[in-house]
């Protein structure tokens, strides 16, 4: 015996989402039933919200539910510095710290994969560019906050070429972020710890290994 179909439906979609299996769909399913119709309503709006409500920043990319988020939008930020994440979820772990107060720049879908198709474009590099050139008398330093993994190594010596012949100081965050981990997971003090102790990397040569694999997957 199965469930009535509309209830296989949104088992099947539930499941779609990340971590969630058959079993912790069924629950969600169940508890849903039981529970008021109110509540269901909301939920179900709440999630329409989502795509209807939500906006990236016209400045910096990060969700928002205005034209400019509030980051953006803090006169009491420093806007000298730009710290340049794969995505706000990194922006958000960052924040946590309560040491940086510069802005942000979080790129689109994520960092550059070849494997996945993405590239310097898909990701919004021409906007970052962009802003630095513009803003060229008041932005002093990039910070490059991207994972310590193939991808976000390859994004940032694409951000360091793009960015090196406008003079701006680009640094890279430095200890505290295993190679290979995410920043998102990283926790408050040793994200901490990275900020404080970046490294300039305008001057800095790929190393063998990145070199390898930057011209194997794409020509930077």
């Amino acid at each position: 015996m199965s469930y009535p179909r509309v209830i296989e439906n949104l088992i099947e979609q539930l499941t779609r989402l990340p971590g969630v299996g058959r079993r912790s769909a069924e629950r969600m399913v169940l508890f849903l039933l039981n529970g008021s119709p109110d509540d269901s309503q909301y939920l179900a709006e709440s999630i329409l919200d989502l795509r209807a409500k939500l906006r990236f920043c016209r400045i910096c990319n990060n969700f928002t539910e205005n034209d400019i988020c509030p980051i953006c939008a803090d006169t009491t930020r420093d806007n000298t510095v730009i710290c340049v994440v794969e995505n706000p979820k990194d922006a958000i772990a960052i924040e946590k710290t309560g040491h940086y107060k510069g802005q942000y720049f979080v790129l689109l879908g994520g960092a550059i994969s070849p494997s996945e198709g993405r590239g310097p474009d898909d990701v919004d590099l021409n906007k970052l560019i962009r802003r630095v050139v513009e803003d060229n008398s008041a932005i002093k330093e990039v910070v490059l906050a991207t994972d310590a993994d193939m991808e976000g190594e390859l994004t940032a010596l694409h951000i360091i070429k793009a960015l090196q012949p406008y003079g701006v100081k680009i640094s890279r965050i430095g200890i505290g972020i295993p190679a290979g981990s995410c920043v998102e997971f990283a926790d408050i003090s040793t994200l901490t710890m990275s900020l404080n102790a970046r490294r300039e990397v305008a001057n800095m040569r790929p190393t063998p290994s990145q070199t390898i694999s930057s011209v194997s997957m794409v020509d930077i």
